[in-house]
């Protein structure tokens, strides 16, 4: 009983430390980014020359990623022929997010503004595409979902904020020029 009493503590005292240690890791980093953040601000040198490529390429990227998740776009690079409206919007909804997922890494290096954007961006292709389905009769095409979505961004072109992140996303990297 004494020995398992004993493995249990020293367990207890090796979290503890082991998560004080990456508690203060973790303090001392963002100390330094914000740190950074105030040379960069006040024209300093800090790490600049080497994180500024990183952002601008992080930039680039999301605006790819917008441009592949624009539902026009998406519906012209993954029409399939023969596929019924639940499996064409399953289609479109993995196609947004596996986009999405192979580039969420970018959003270290862009601000929180732009990186909500891009998210909101996907959130509303995935509810359009969802709504949309959803009125359509299970018997319905995946044709018959690509030219409702077609047809609804042709009526309402707003609906889409596609070109709004696209043009946020690229003066935002014009800053850092």
């Amino acid at each position: 009983m004494a020995i398992d009493t004993n493995q249990l503590i020293f367990a207890i005292i090796l979290a503890v430390l082991l998560a004080g240690t990456l508690a203060y890791l973790f303090w001392k980093q963002r100390k330094a980014i914000k740190k950074g953040e105030k040379k960069d601000d006040s024209g300093g040198g800090g790490h600049e020359p080497s994180v500024r490529p990183l952002q601008l390429q992080a930039y680039e990227r999301l605006i790819l990623l917008t441009e592949r998740i624009a539902l026009p776009n998406l519906i012209g690079r993954v029409n399939q022929p023969g596929l019924n409206v639940r499996e064409m919007q399953s289609l479109l909804t993995q196609s947004i997010r596996q986009e999405f997922e192979h580039n969420i890494t970018q959003q270290i290096y862009v601000t929180a503004e732009a990186w909500d954007a891009v998210r909101n961006l996907k959130e509303q292709n995935l509810l359009i595409i969802n709504q949309v389905s959803s009125f359509l009769p299970p018997e319905a095409s995946g044709m018959d979902l690509n030219k409702a979505l077609l047809e609804l961004l042709m009526q309402s072109p707003k609906a889409s904020l596609q070109n709004i992140v696209s043009e946020a996303l690229a003066f935002e990297a014009k800053k850092l020029m």
